[in-house]
This record gives C-alpha cells, sequence and structure tokens, in this order.
C-alpha cells in the first residue's frame, strides 16, 4: 500500500523540523539527519513544498532514476532558480540527456584528464606560494589566506583568467552561493553576483575568439562533435557561459569547503591528525599519508550537502508515492552517515574509513561530478604541504563562521595558527 504523504513529518510544524534555509540548521544539520533516518526516511514537508530523502540506498537509488527524476529545472530549492532556465547557471547540471549527454560530451573534450593531470605541477606551485605566506604570518585565516584562494586560482589558471581578476571573481562567487537569515529565495546580492560574472565571461569569451590560446574556454569554442544525423555540433556562448558559471560553484566554492572542513575536522580529532603529521615528519609520502583524511572528509561533512530532482513520473520510496509534478531533495550529507552502510561509528570522524565505493560526495549515475579528479588532486596537494611543513596547528573554533547556504556547507572565517617544522 502507498500514500501520498507522510504522518511522522508533515510541515515545518511537524515532529520533525526541517528547514534547509535555517541559520541554526546550517550550524549542525547532522541531528536532524539523524532523525530523519530514523523516523521519516522519506519526509515530506508541505509548507515547504518538498519531499527529502535520508537513507543512503533511498539516495543511491534517486541519483541513479534519471528517467522519473529530472535535473532540468537545476538541483536548487530557491524560487528563482527552480524554473526551465536553471541551465543558464547551472549548465549541464540542470539538463536531462540527451540535452545533457550532447553538452557534457562538448565540454569533456576540453576538460579532459589529461589537461587536468598537467595542472599537478602548477597546482603544487601556488600550493606553495600561498601556504609559504601562511607559515611567515604564523596566525592567520585559513579560508582568507589558503582554502580560499588555491581552488579560484586553479579555476582561473584553467579559464585563462588573469590574476588582477581572481580575487573580484572570488568576491562574486561567495556572494552566489550566500543566502540571508529569513529569506527563502536567492537574494538580491547573489542575482547582481550573476549578473556581473555573466558580464564578465561574456567578455571574456568575445577576446577569447579573437585571440584563442591552450586555455579551457579556448579549447570549448573549439570543440566540437557530431549528432545523430552526423552534424557537427558546437557550444554556444551561453553554454560556454553556463559552464563558467558551473565551474565557480563546482570548482571552485566546494573545493575551498573541502580543504577548511578538512582541516577544521582534523583540528577537532587531533589524535588522528598528530598520526599524520608524525607519519610525514618520518619521511612518508605527504600525498598518500592525507589522500584518506581527504576522504573521510569528504563522507563525514562534504561540501555539497544536498541536490534537487523534479519528480517527473510518480515514484515510490519507502512505501510512499511521490507524485509527478512534487520536487524532492536528496540529502547527501546525511546519506554520507547512514548507520546501515557505515557502521554503528558513522556519526564519528575516523580517518582510514572504507568508504572509496559507498561515499556518494559526488554524486553517481549519468550526473556523476566531471571535477571530482581535480577537486581531490587539489585537496590532496594542499593539506599534503600543510602536512609537510607544520608540526601541529590550532584552529579558532570560537571565532569560526560558517557560510550559509542551502546546497554547499564550510567556513566563510576559519582562524588558525600554525608551528613551522
Amino acid at each position: 500500500m502507498t500514500h501520498t504523504m507522510t504522518t511522522v513529518a508533515d510541515g515545518m510544524q511537524g515532529s520533525i523540523p526541517f528547514d534547509p534555509y535555517d541559520y541554526d540548521f546550517h550550524e549542525d544539520p547532522y541531528p536532524t539527519y539523524a532523525r530523519l533516518r530514523e523516523q521519516a526516511p522519506v519526509y515530506r514537508n508541505t509548507d515547504g513544498d518538498f519531499w527529502a530523502l535520508a537513507r543512503h540506498h533511498d539516495v543511491t537509488d534517486a541519483f541513479r532514476d534519471n528517467i522519473r527524476l529530472s535535473n532540468s529545472w537545476g538541483v536548487s530549492m530557491d524560487p528563482a532558480s527552480y524554473n526551465e532556465n536553471a541551465e543558464y547557471a547551472m549548465s549541464f547540471l540542470a539538463m536531462d540527456d540527451p540535452r545533457h549527454l550532447r553538452l557534457r560530451k562538448l565540454v569533456s573534450k576540453g576538460f579532459t584528464p589529461r589537461r587536468v593531470s598537467e595542472l599537478a605541477p602548477r597546482i603544487e606551485e601556488l600550493t606553495r606560494q600561498h601556504w609559504a605566506r601562511c607559515l611567515e604570518m604564523g596566525e592567520f585565516d585559513y579560508v582568507h589566506d589558503f582554502a580560499g584562494l588555491l581552488p579560484m586560482d586553479v579555476v582561473s589558471e584553467l579559464l585563462g583568467v588573469g590574476p588582477n581578476d581572481r580575487a573580484y571573481l572570488r568576491t562574486q562567487s561567495d556572494l552566489l552561493i550566500h543566502r540571508e537569515e529569513g529569506v527563502t529565495d536567492v537574494p538580491q546580492a547573489a542575482i547582481t553576483a550573476y549578473l556581473e560574472l555573466h558580464r564578465y565571461y561574456t567578455d571574456l569569451i568575445a577576446d577569447r575568439r579573437n585571440n584563442l590560446g591552450d586555455d579551457l574556454v579556448s579549447a570549448l569554442i573549439g570543440a566540437e562533435i557530431r549528432d545523430d544525423d552526423g552534424e557537427l555540433t558546437m557550444m554556444s556562448d551561453q553554454e560556454i557561459i553556463g559552464f563558467m558559471m558551473l565551474m565557480v560553484v563546482a570548482g571552485n566554492e566546494t573545493t575551498t569547503k573541502l580543504l577548511a572542513n578538512s582541516v577544521y575536522w582534523a583540528h577537532r580529532s587531533h589524535d588522528q591528525l598528530a598520526q599524520i603529521l608524525s607519519a610525514v615528519g618520518d619521511g612518508a609520502d605527504s600525498v598518500e599519508s592525507v589522500q584518506d583524511w581527504v576522504q573521510e572528509t569528504l563522507r563525514y561533512d562534504t561540501s555539497t550537502q544536498m541536490l534537487l530532482r523534479r519528480v517527473v513520473e510518480d515514484v515510490e520510496y519507502g512505501g510512499f508515492t511521490i507524485p509527478a509534478g512534487d520536487r524532492v531533495l536528496l540529502l547527501i550529507g546525511s546519506a554520507n552517515r547512514d548507520e546501515e552502510v557505515f557502521g554503528p561509528d558513522a556519526d564519528r570522524y575516523r580517518i582510514g574509513r572504507d568508504s572509496d565505493r559507498t561515499i556518494l560526495s559526488f554524486g553517481l549515475g549519468t550526473h556523476f561530478c566531471l571535477g571530482a579528479h581535480l577537486a581531490r588532486l587539489e585537496a590532496e596537494l594542499g593539506l599534503a604541504e600543510i602536512a609537510r611543513t607544520v608540526s601541529d596547528f590550532e584552529v579558532d573554533l570560537e571565532a569560526a563562521e560558517r557560510v550559509h547556504s542551502v546546497n554547499v556547507r564550510g567556513f566563510a572565517s576559519l582562524p588558525m595558527k600554525v608551528q613551522a617544522r
């Protein structure tokens, strides 16, 4: 027997209040996730007009179901973003096949594994440049002085954006994801940031068309594939702009948050941090030593907490029918702490846990994150440089400030003090 609504948690006045816009929820969403998994794994919120899936197996199935669960209106709950034009800001992340597959193939012509791998020496160089300045200061804001700089520099290197413009792009990127307290839509500052980025990227493409180089934008301008009729197809300027908008968030913001979340939880789990620093100090390979650190952070406190799907055909989860026309949140942050998959200590930060085949931080199926390898590479090289150069570090937990966003979780500020080796 199926139902059209849950009776366990119906609306914000229900037994499990869950508001993705709530600032208190942003501070620590995990107690709410735990209650949802236990009491309302298929959750209906009538006030917010959405469903949510909290358990790992349901989120996994939802990622794989790209027929009944559509990306075509984007992955954000914001009313101003949830519409048929979502692709202008989210690129192929807001498309279904065959349009999604076409654009992803075109992007893949430029955003190749080889291009990413060849970037590794430059990422190392940028990492050492920024971290050397941090070591010299001794006390600094880890986000402002390191974690917020490296990913934007890497994205900028890919796109061929010069150093003088990167602070400006970083500011617009931060504004793009920030949500105002009490406002359940895109704030005006974020709309303005989108328009600013659109203008900047429009000018950048126009310049590249006249001055092609070896950067990603030039590669995307020249990328072409044959369609089903054998005709060559290329990316339009708007499609290239949409992809660059996606890069600002998926390629920049989430990696910044991964770097900061890793440092935060390592500090909170000092005995595990000490083992990593000791191993590197004894001569262990620094990159290999931090890979498990990155992996556990991706599981335990992933940057991308939830993604939206539009239901285009009735679908059943946990005995409940979610009707066509509704929308459902895939709670990645909850799925990554599901005790049925990660064991009774799933709510504990434990570096070295085997979760390679089970974490959902980069999605699954046709929309698996195209930049997953680059994100891991940046995080591993960044944390390896920290492990190689410090004997210990401290984070000022009281002064730390969180980002307030529906989809992205991390820090806007993270004061840090280091002891150099």
